[in-house]
C-alpha cells in the first residue's frame, strides 16, 4: 500500500481512517421510467430537472461528507490506520480534479436528455448525469472532512507529476498551466455547439464527446486507483474506471448504430 505524500504547507493534525470503508461510487437509481422506457425527469421541462439534480447534489453532498467520516477517523483509530490525506496528496488532487472534470460530464448528459427524441440516449444521459451528480457530492463530502480547500491554484493533474506518477500516460497534455484544460474536456465552443442541436445531430455530438471525455479522465482514475493513500479511494477510483471503461463500450456501439465514429482520442 502506498503512503500518502506529506507537504510542509499542510498544517491539520495527523488523524486515522477506517481502511474497511466502502469506497464504491455512489449512483442513484431512477425514480422511474415512462412506458417506453425513458427516464420520467425527460418530461418535466428544464426548470423541473434542473431541481431534482440541485437537490440530488445537495442530498449527496451530505452522503460524500458521512464517507468523509469514515475517511477521517479519529487519533483512537485502530493501529495500522493511514493518516489524512495531505493538500498535495493523491487522493486530494483526484478529488478536486475529476470533481471538475464531471461537472462538465453532468453538463453535456443534461443537454443530450433534454435534446433527444430517443430513449436509448435519454437513459444514458439520465444515468451519467445521476452517477456523476453522485460521484460530486462524495468526493466533496471527502475535501471537507479532510478540512482541505476545495480549490487551489495548482495545475490540474499536477499531484500525477512526481516520483512514481511521472510515466503515466497522460496524452499530450503538461500539467503546468492552471488554465489548461484536463484531458477529454470538451472546448467552450463545443459545448455551445452541444447546446445547440436537437434531435439526432444532438445525440452523435453527445455520444462523440462524452466517449472522448471518459478517455480523457482515465488517467486520473487509473493513477488514484494506484496511488491514493486510502483504500476507499482507491476503490472508488477503480469502480469508476471500470464503469466507465464499459460505457465506452456501449456508446462507442451506439455510435455505430447511428452511422457514426468517435472522436480521435486525447
Amino acid at each position: 500500500m502506498a503512503e500518502a505524500r506529506t507537504s510542509t504547507e499542510s498544517t491539520e493534525p495527523s488523524a486515522m481512517i477506517d481502511p474497511d470503508a466502502d469506497g464504491t461510487p455512489g449512483a442513484v437509481g431512477r425514480p422511474g421510467d415512462g412506458p417506453s422506457g425513458r427516464s420520467v425527469l425527460a418530461g418535466w421541462g428544464q426548470t423541473r430537472t434542473a431541481l431534482v439534480l440541485a437537490v440530488i447534489a445537495l442530498s449527496l453532498l451530505l452522503v460524500g461528507a458521512t464517507a468523509g467520516m469514515a475517511l477521517r477517523g479519529s487519533s483512537a483509530a485502530p493501529a495500522g490506520g493511514i493518516a489524512v490525506p495531505s493538500t498535495d496528496s493523491v487522493d486530494a488532487g483526484f478529488s478536486r480534479d475529476m470533481i471538475v472534470h464531471h461537472t462538465q460530464g453532468t453538463l453535456m448528459a443534461y443537454y443530450a436528455e433534454q435534446h433527444t427524441t430517443d430513449d436509448e440516449i435519454a437513459v444514458m444521459a439520465y444515468d451519467i448525469d445521476a452517477t456523476q451528480t453522485a460521484q460530486i457530492g462524495q468526493m466533496q463530502g471527502w475535501l471537507a472532512l479532510w478540512q482541505l480547500p476545495q480549490v487551489t491554484g495548482e495545475p490540474a493533474m499536477g499531484w500525477m507529476t512526481s516520483g512514481s506518477h511521472a510515466g503515466m500516460d497522460m496524452g499530450t497534455f503538461v500539467p503546468t498551466d492552471p488554465s489548461a484544460p484536463m484531458p477529454g474536456m470538451a472546448t467552450a465552443a463545443e459545448m455551445a455547439t452541444l447546446q445547440s442541436l436537437r434531435g439526432e445531430a444532438s445525440d452523435v455530438m453527445f455520444l462523440q464527446l462524452m466517449i472522448r471525455h471518459h478517455q480523457g479522465g482515465a488517467a486520473m482514475m487509473e493513477d488514484g486507483a494506484a496511488h491514493a493513500s486510502s483504500p476507499v479511494v482507491r476503490n472508488f477510483a477503480a469502480q469508476m474506471l471500470q464503469a466507465q471503461t464499459s460505457e465506452i463500450a456501449v456508446m462507442t456501439q451506439m455510435l455505430a448504430q447511428r452511422g457514426a465514429s468517435p472522436l480521435p482520442a486525447p
